[in-house]
């Protein structure tokens, strides 16, 4: 990676400011836990608010270092380093680390290929050999899990390995902005996780779809980004893709990079794992658990849902955990859990999409679901037509399965035709105004899937539609919420309320997370309809978010102005999103001169507020509770370490509090005031 610090097409206005934190505002962690449907929401947007936003506004990726701080501007140092590799770094926590959930050699993938450890380390191996890993530096004792519990302590459960096996030289910054040479360690845990396990009683083991949702819309985002090229074996040099077999000659491996293809492999595993748990155990008729679901499923014909929660008693298979008995301890179709669950689905089928009709996938998708490493899909399952597939338990076929019944349910058993609004419950008449928007992305998501038009990362991207029926339905739905939001959930203030009831009307609550993700949802729903009256509501929003939310004592954002305030995931989830539409597709453009929706503005605000809200300015503070070594800024210094050697507030994980340390995750709630 070049060093060479460059100015920037957008951001040069920017001025290569200090540590940008709101001085004065504590963050006090009240709720220590992980919740991996809203914690993994949070880091979704955390990734796409990193390296996607600040390259989409003129950056050179290859001008970031983790250890030259605040350059090239605060800004990008924050979304390009900071919020991207929070993001990727507490995947690895949950997924490989933690032990929060079924272990994957008890799944159903490895149940077919001996269902023991000998047989799934087998399984690695062809993994690691399809993107060119050595195997000798897959971590040590790694844990994955087919999908996390609803939630967690992250605190470790004994003793960390910290023995130094390594010392190495980097070059970091000084205060004055000088360069010098330091001595890093390198601990044992990061090439052996088995000291990395969280404690077992702080652990809800339950399914719950969100959280399941959360998780797998974490790794195919990432899964996505990490397999979306291919790298030349001899050199481990990323090269776009230009067939789906150039894997086959010898000299290009999948995988942006081995290490990269590596987790993006693994993470697909766990993805397909978990689709194939989900078809085959919690499908959920009212009455039993097991329903089955298939590619003809009508809604019509008797509802099958993932009920809201499931306790899980766990039993032990081979030395890990796995599934035991489960008893339904919340029925319910809720709102939340099914766009949360719609939206990973969505990227999920898009990434494998194999459908002949489809002539904009990518060549290197298409190589990793040709039969090695994944299976592809049979043929009668690449048309256009469900109602004409076969049963197959290939990722491509199940997810789509899985896709088609979760939108039908979003549409049958949530959305209210007459009043043109998804309510919570199946039954009920309360419209979260949160869940009504954020459902907006998660149906365009959806309607992009299905009429093969750009996801992931080029979410907003042209293409060829395919005009299928379920994208048209897709967008009908999306433009009738949009308009019942514009028109029914802004108050006379200009603020989104919280909540509305369709027989009593509209709530009084007005909470920062509502009015951010309004934002969001209606910049995707501009996007997806065309309609410029939501981006102008949008933005209205937005301005009423200055005038009446923005607190000059803290820097930052508040329910109430001079009242301390409540954040939790789904808060900077929605926080992080909105601002990064504001500065992607809601900001001025030529001719308007909006101070409110100025770049440098909107810059401004996001790095104050994330500096602020997530780091913290202490290292007990902050909705980031501890950071890895390495890619985020942070190193282990051979001398001189106080655990939190970049001065971000947040620190290494053996640093950041418990009896023997915490994992990099956030916090399940903190109050922001002024100190």
């Amino acid at each position: 990676m070049s060093k060479t610090l460059k100015f920037l097409s957008l951001t040069s206005a920017l001025a290569l400011s200090s540590a940008a934190f709101a001085d004065g505002v504590k963050v006090e962690v009240v709720d220590k836990t992980f919740n991996p449907g809203g914690g993994f929401l949070a880091y979704t947007e955390f990734e796409l608010s990193g390296e996607p936003l600040a390259e989409s506004l003129g950056l050179d990726l290859d001008v970031l270092d983790p250890v030259a701080l605040n350059k090239p501007t605060a800004f990008d140092y924050t979304a390009g380093i900071e919020s991207y590799e929070y993001s990727e770094e507490a995947m690895y926590a949950v997924n490989y680390q933690s032990k929060m959930g079924p272990h994957l050699a008890n799944g159903p993938l490895n149940a077919k290929r001996g269902g023991t450890p000998e047989s799934l380390g087998k399984r690695f191996i062809e993994l690691s050999a399809s993107v060119a890993f050595p195997t000798e530096e897959i971590p040590l004792n790694m844990y994955p899990v087919t999908f996390p519990y609803r939630k967690g302590m992250p605190e470790f459960a004994g003793p960390v390995d910290t023995a130094i096996v390594n010392t190495d030289e980097v070059e970091m910054l000084d205060a004055t902005g000088k360069t010098s040479k330091v001595k890093v360690d390198i601990p044992a845990y990061f090439r052996d996780y088995a000291s990395l396990a969280w404690i077992e009683s702080g652990m809800d083991k339950s399914f719950n779809p969100a959280a399941v949702g959360g998780q797998m819309l974490k790794d195919v985002m990432w899964s996505q980004d990490f397999l979306g090229g291919m790298h030349t074996v001899e050199g481990d040099e990323e090269v776009e893709a230009t067939s789906s077999d150039m894997d086959a000659d010898g000299k290009h491996a999948l995988g942006v990079s081995s290490a990269d293809g590596f987790n993006g492999v693994i993470l697909t595993e766990i993805t397909w794992d978990k689709l194939l748990t989900l078809k085959n155990q919690f499908g959920y008729d009212g009455k039993q658990l097991g329903t089955k679901i298939t590619s003809t499923y009508d809604p019509a014909n008797g509802p099958v849902w993932f009920p809201a929660n499931v306790a899980v008693s766990e039993k032990m298979v081979n030395g890990t955990k796995a599934i035991g008995d489960l008893k339904v301890t919340d029925g319910r179709s809720t709102l939340r859990d099914t766009w949360m669950l719609l939206w990973p689905l969505s990227e999920v089928y898009a990434f494998s999409d194999q459908r002949s009709a489809n002539t904009n996938q990518n060549p290197a998708f298409l190589s990793v679901f040709d039969g090695a490493p994944f299976p592809s899909a049979p043929a009668a399952n690449t048309d256009t037509d469900l109602n004409n597939d076969v049963e197959s338990d290939d990722p491509f076929s199940v997810v789509s399965v899985l896709a088609n019944a979760a939108f039908k349910n979003l549409d049958a058993l949530h959305f209210d035709a007459k009043a043109g609004t998804l309510v919570d419950d199946v039954i009920g008449q309360n419209v979260t105004t949160f869940d009504a928007a954020y459902a907006l992305q998660a149906l365009t998501i959806f309607q992009r899937s299905q009429d093969a038009l750009p996801v992931g990362y080029a979410s907003a991207a042209a293409g060829e539609s395919l005009n299928t029926e379920r994208g048209q339905r897709a967008l009908e739905m999306i433009k009738a919420q949009a308009d019942f939001i514009v028109d029914k959930l802004i108050a006379k203030n200009g603020l989104a309320v919280d909540s509305y009831n369709l027989k009593d009307g509209a709530g009084k609550n007005q909470t920062v997370g509502t009015q951010f993700a309004v934002i969001r949802g209606l910049a995707a729903a501009t996007t997806a309809t065309g309609d410029m009256r939501y981006k102008e509501a949008a933005r209205n929003v937005y301005n009423q978010v200055e005038a009446l939310m923005f607190d000059k004592d803290t820097g930052t954002y508040a329910n109430v102005i001079g009242q301390p305030t409540q954040y939790t995931p789904y808060t900077v989830a929605a926080v992080s999103a909105g601002l990064r539409s504001l500065m992607l597709d809601l900001r001025n453009e030529e001719g308007e001169n909006n101070p409110n929706l100025n770049l440098a503005h909107l810059t401004k605000r996001y790095t104050t507020w994330f500096r602020t809200v997530i780091n913290g300015e202490k290292t007990n503070e902050g909705m980031q509770l501890a950071e890895w070594v390495g890619d985020s800024g942070e190193n282990l210094l051979s001398e001189n370490n106080n655990g939190d050697t970049d001065k971000d507030g947040v620190a290494q994980v053996v640093y950041a509090g418990g009896k023997h340390g915490t994992a990099m995750t956030m916090a399940n709630k903190v109050i922001v005031s002024k100190r």
